[in-house]
């Protein structure tokens, strides 16, 4: 069957481009290995983050360099064959992070963000999805006096996107969460208009199902081969062969392999994190999520229970799990809840895909009519899936787009 637009990628990004080209009348196939909400996208934070006006830069003080070096920390660890693997897209980080590239890279990408929940809320009104949605926000929890100042300055200034916030002393904290030990904190920001959501695999398959409510078609397959021929794409996979007219590539930290073949080559490199869920009891039911602002790790009420979430590992695709990170996260996150019958027997792992210039990649290939790329969203393609979606439908039918997609475009890292 010849379908108007394929989708490879059932991630929130993928599902959600999907979902916004059949809603617009388009005849859309979402292809991918695995279903919707089966890989990066079930393991996150569950937070829908609209305080996530900032990027995360490389870092480039001599102290917090050294800080990271033992590789011992909880927020970012790394594996020297993936430092060798992808270090020239490493040393391009580098190069971005100085302080005038950042402020320039985040006035771009708070032009996606601003839009985060209003989008979101489109495709939950559609799904039908409220019940996994609260929106009372999350808790970004400080050790240090130092850090909290800072943040408070930063949240003051984040007034100005549209974020909204209130400060927290160690009486209000606990008065939100009595159950959580909050001995060694100083206090927290309460971020007001992010959004949590209780298990996003089953959002994203929400969405999914409203994309095949609407006649759209979802297949699990694994892509082997993919072939322009004339004016027709043609996706050889491991079950069978489909075709279309236009294709978008939307697979996270896999849509390099994807479009090497056909002469792409884009600065991608993978971030893996971890996380397990610990049953849920009187003594350590939360009602928000918290954020170690310090240690760098998520604790968050769940469906499947509280979701302890890792920093990140630099590290390659397909290297054996290392737990040590996570072993260190539990330590710490024990002292704050009692976390005693873990859910699962071995804690899930996946990878998020990350640029140089931390912004996602939205915009057609400029070797090919008719091909799209939208990946590289690093740790927020969960948050920006639905605006992503959007923006990819307004330029595949020669829309208006909503934001200024220039700074997004893949032909940025041509020279």
């Amino acid at each position: 069957m010849r379908y108007e637009v394929i989708v490879i990628g059932a991630g929130m990004v993928g599902t959600s481009i999907a979902w916004h080209l059949q809603k617009n009348n388009s005849n859309v196939l979402l292809l991918d290995k695995k279903l919707p909400g089966s890989e990066t996208s079930y393991g996150n934070a569950g937070l829908i983050q609209r305080e996530a006006i900032h990027t995360h830069p490389f870092p480039r003080q001599l102290t917090e360099m050294i800080r990271v070096l033992p590789n011992q920390g909880t927020d970012i660890r790394y594996r020297i064959p993936a430092i060798l693997r992808y270090h020239q897209a490493l040393l391009q980080y580098w190069k971005y992070s100085t302080p005038a590239s950042v402020k320039k890279i985040e006035s771009e990408w708070q032009t996606l963000i601003e839009h985060c929940t209003s989008e979101h809320q489109t495709m939950i009104s559609a799904s039908g999805a409220d019940e996994l949605i609260t929106r009372d926000g999350w808790l970004q929890l400080h050790r240090s006096e130092e850090t909290f100042k800072e943040a408070q300055a930063s949240a003051i200034d984040a007034r100005n996107q549209g974020v909204e916030h209130n400060v927290l002393n160690l009486e209000q904290l606990k008065a939100m969460e009595p159950r959580a030990n909050f001995d060694g904190f100083v206090g927290a920001i309460h971020w007001l208009n992010s959004w949590q959501v209780s298990n996003p695999s089953s959002l994203v398959k929400a969405y999914a199902k409203n994309f095949q409510d609407m006649q759209g078609t979802i297949k699990e397959n694994d892509v082997k081969e993919i072939v322009k021929e004339a004016d027709v794409w043609k996706i050889i996979t491991d079950k069978d062969t489909y075709y279309s007219d236009k294709l978008v590539i939307a697979a996270g930290p896999w849509s390099n392999d994807l479009i090497k073949p056909l002469g792409y080559n884009l600065p991608l490199f993978p971030m893996r994190g971890y996380h397990q869920h610990f049953k849920v009891t009187d003594k350590n039911t939360i009602h928000h999520s918290m954020f170690d602002m310090d240690k760098g790790f998520v604790m968050g009420p769940m469906q499947q229970g509280i979701r302890i979430t890792t920093g990140a590992e630099m590290t390659t695709m397909n290297a054996p799990k290392n737990f040590g990170q996570l072993q260190t996260v539990l330590k710490l996150a024990r002292k704050i809840l009692p976390l005693e019958d873990a859910v699962e027997s071995e804690a899930w792992a996946g990878s998020r895909p990350c640029m140089p210039d931390m912004k996602p990649v939205i915009g057609p290939a400029d070797k090919h009519d008719n091909l799209w790329f939208a990946f590289g969203h690093s740790h927020q393609g969960f948050t920006l899936g639905p605006m992503t979606g959007r923006l990819v439908e307004e330029m595949i039918h020669d829309k208006p787009a909503l934001v200024d997609l220039a700074p997004f475009s893949a032909q940025r890292f041509s020279n």
